[in-house]
Formats: structure tokens, sequence, C-alpha cells
């Protein structure tokens, strides 16, 4: 019996997009750091989910499990446009790598860094927030930020970065990045809010560098 075509639907990979044939498909995912692929029976099934995003085709709208929790819509609630958003882009697992941080409501830029020859996603959602709370204290400015990586939020709350990344010449920038940043965190008290972007219910975090 032939086996049954699929489909799949690459988000975030090295190229994006849909493909008829998983060899393909996994040339686009395979090894890439926050990779996100869903496979389809049908080629419109696959095309209509490429418009949507990652999550809305594998969570339900209304409800997301965490562990042996469930997430809804209503305990979540929305989102608030006064605040900042960063978020970080790797090409990579290590690999080039930058960051940012925009207005949350207007999408507008307030800083950029990078690219950096090599890092990780998690390092650069690490310098983002620090870059974000020391931006915010510059301008006298209580507003939250929101990161959609839980790993670099708890760095910041431990002021302390934990990463296999090699330190060599290669590396040695972000590496004095990271050194301030953790200083900095242990120098400065801040107020504001370090909050969860939840993608699943309010769809892509607007900082990120829709490369999809």
């Amino acid at each position: 019996m032939a086996k049954k075509q699929k489909y799949y639907t690459v988000w975030k990979g090295r190229q994006t997009g849909v493909f008829d044939n998983w060899e393909e498909a996994e040339e686009q995912v395979k090894g890439f750091e926050t990779a996100q692929y869903k496979s389809f029976e049908s080629m419109k099934e696959a095309e209509d989910a490429f418009k949507g995003n990652y999550w809305q085709s594998v969570q339900k709208p209304q409800s997301l499990k965490v562990g042996k929790q469930t997430k809804s819509s209503a305990l979540v609630g929305k989102h608030t446009n006064e605040s900042i958003a960063v978020d970080a882009a790797c090409a990579g697992n290590p690999g080039k790598l930058e960051y940012q941080g925009v207005e949350t409501g207007t999408k507008r830029v307030l800083f950029s860094m990078g690219p950096f020859p090599q890092g990780t996603v998690n390092i650069g959602e690490f310098l983002a927030i620090v870059h974000g709370l020391a931006f915010l204290k510059k301008h006298n400015s209580t507003l939250p930020i929101y990161s959609d990586s839980r790993t670099a939020i708890s760095w910041v709350k431990n002021k302390a970065v934990k990463t296999n990344l090699e330190r060599n010449k290669k590396t040695e920038e972000l590496f004095e990045l990271l050194d301030r940043g953790v200083q900095w965190l242990k120098d400065n008290p801040y107020s504001n809010k370090i909050l969860k972007w939840e993608t699943a219910f309010w769809g892509e975090n607007p900082a990120d560098y829709g490369r999809k």
C-alpha cells in the first residue's frame, strides 16, 4: 500500500513555507533552535496553516496545557500596549544573533543590537531584557517588558546566565555584554515587571523579526 502524501508547514526554520516532502522540510528545521513546523494531510490545510501561526495549529484557541495545568484565554487575559516587547533572532544554534526592543502597541523599534557572529537565542533574549530594563531606567519609566523566553526571564530574575556556548575569540564580544548585563542587574534595582508574552493567545511577539 502506497504511503499517503503529507505536506509540511515550516513557520520558523532556515527557509519557511509549505513543502511536499519531509526530506526538504527536514533540511529547514533539523538543528534549528526554536524551529516551528507541522505536517498536514492536504496542501490546502498546510497553506491555510501557514497564513496563521504555529501555535494556532497545534493548540486549541481557548486553552493551552502547561504541565499538569491548563491555561485559558480568560485566565491569561490581554496584554497591555503600554509596554515594550523584546525578542531575539538566531540563524542556527549557535548562529548569527541579533535582538531588538519595540513599543508593544506601535512596534516602533527602540533599540537594536547585532548581528553578532555566534550566539544562541536564549543569550539574545536575556540581553534584550536587560537592555530593555536599562533603557527604561534611563527614561525614568516603569513600563513592563514582555519576552517570550521563560529561560531568559529566569536568568534575569536569578542574575545569572547558564549557557553551553564556548567563550572564544568569535564570542568574546557577546560574553563581555553578558558580563556587563549580569553586573547591571546586581547594581541596579528596578520596579519594572518582566512578563511572559503568551504567543498562543496573543499571536506573535511584536518584537519578532518576522522571518517566517
